[in-house]
């Protein structure tokens, strides 16, 4: 893989051991995936946070790279495994401890610790074509999909050392030739809510890592679309989809092919309805209900707080999000309604890398197909899959 000068000095140590740790990596990269260079990038989006995932040792390398490390573009971090604030959850102090201490590694090397899955709420919004290092499988989804940046789904190493660097190898789909539709998707019946979760768990398992061209009978909101693009990345590997008329690459993405020559499949009303239904593990009420997978947006918290205004819940209710989200929604007045109702805005984390497995929950409601995929094998506990306003259990 060619290097420019700098870079070479960066590989070779002359910019410091931290930077050349993280160029060795970013090489070694390039060199498995076939990347001719490096390309510059304009952001970075760092995974292996949540103490739940990468352990002692995750920690360990952290606080070894803090040492003399320092990012040079603006980037923030994937969840933490608790709310950073709060302190009523409860977490163990033990496992709030070393959370504590990964984000301060991640703090002395200047990346923000919002710790938020959807940093494109909080600021971190690249321009359409910028290359960045992107590794949370929805925000990837997000960024090159509905914005139209460019990045691969990196690992959390790979992108820290993007950010230390300011760069990332060219491959995958940096390129613009691999952002081509290679499936067409027909959407026949209208759908909404947590419907777009079950579309995007269906059409994953069915493309993998292929690049689906949906075409809709209805408009889409970007909460939507965050939402099926964190199932299609979490049942399958996509990082990259299109929606005619809608997404920033929707014309490029059929350009040069032939459309009669791509694999199209059509999905009806009954195989939503039956994705739904497969995606809960139990019929049982949930006692908690969990939303905000990806985190949720302040759209998605004044919806949450209109659906419960009044309302006293039996099941108890976290609302996932951002700090930066959840300050919007307190001088809203949301945070205060969802409040009175028994419910929860909690920061930081989410039902996925927290450890809420030792709260003594059974049951988790969710109304993300991710969170659906995940919490049974990650948590060990059963989950329902439904529209929030279903889920609901009243005093």
């Amino acid at each position: 893989m060619y290097l420019t000068p700098q870079e070479e000095k960066m590989e070779a140590g002359e910019y410091g051991p931290a930077v050349q740790k993280s160029m060795e990596i970013l090489v070694a990269l390039g060199n498995i995936y076939n990347a001719e260079k490096l390309v510059n990038i304009t952001s970075a989006q760092i995974s292996g946070v949540s103490y739940k995932t990468i352990g002692d040792a995750g920690l360990e390398y952290l606080e070894d790279m803090a040492k003399d490390a320092k990012i040079i573009v603006p980037s923030t971090l994937n969840p933490a495994g608790v709310d950073l604030e709060r302190r009523d959850l409860g977490f163990s102090d033990e496992f709030t401890k070393k959370q504590l201490k990964i984000i301060e590694a991640y703090r002395k090397m200047d990346i923000t610790t919002t710790c938020t899955c959807t940093p494109y709420l909080v600021g971190n919004v690249p321009m359409k074509g910028d290359h960045v290092a992107w590794s949370e499988s929805s925000a990837v989804a997000y960024v090159n999909s509905v914005i139209g940046a460019k990045t691969n789904r990196e690992g959390g190493p790979g992108a820290l050392s993007a950010a230390i660097c300011g760069k990332t190898a060219e491959y995958g789909f940096h390129l613009d030739e691999n952002r081509k539709a290679n499936l067409i998707v027909e959407v026949e019946t209208e759908i909404k809510g947590a419907d777009y979760g079950a579309l995007g768990y269906l059409v994953g398992k069915a493309v993998g890592d292929g690049v689906p061209y949906f075409k809709f009978k209805n408009t889409s909101s970007t909460n939507d679309l965050k939402s099926m693009g964190a199932a299609l990345a979490s049942s399958g590997a996509v990082a990259l989809y299109h929606v005619e008329n809608l997404t920033p690459e929707y014309k490029e993405a059929l350009q040069g092919l032939e459309t009669s020559d791509l694999e199209k499949i059509s999905v009806d009303r009954a195989e939503i309805n039956e994705t739904r239904e497969k995606l809960s593990t139990t019929s049982e009420k949930p006692d908690l209900i969990c939303l905000g997978c990806p985190h949720a947006s302040i759209d998605e918290i004044k919806n949450i707080a209109s659906k419960v205004a009044g309302k006293q819940l039996k099941n108890e209710l976290w609302v996932c999000t951002s700090i930066g989200v959840k300050a919007a929604a307190d001088r809203m007045g949301y945070t205060n309604i969802i409040e009175k109702a028994g419910g929860k805005l909690v920061c930081d984390t989410c039902m996925v890398v927290a450890p809420i497995e030792e709260l003594g929950f059974k049951v988790i409601g969710v109304d993300s197909a991710k969170a659906a995929n995940y919490v049974p094998s990650m948590c060990g506990l059963d989950v329902v899959f439904d529209d929030f306003e279903n889920m609901i259990d009243e005093e």
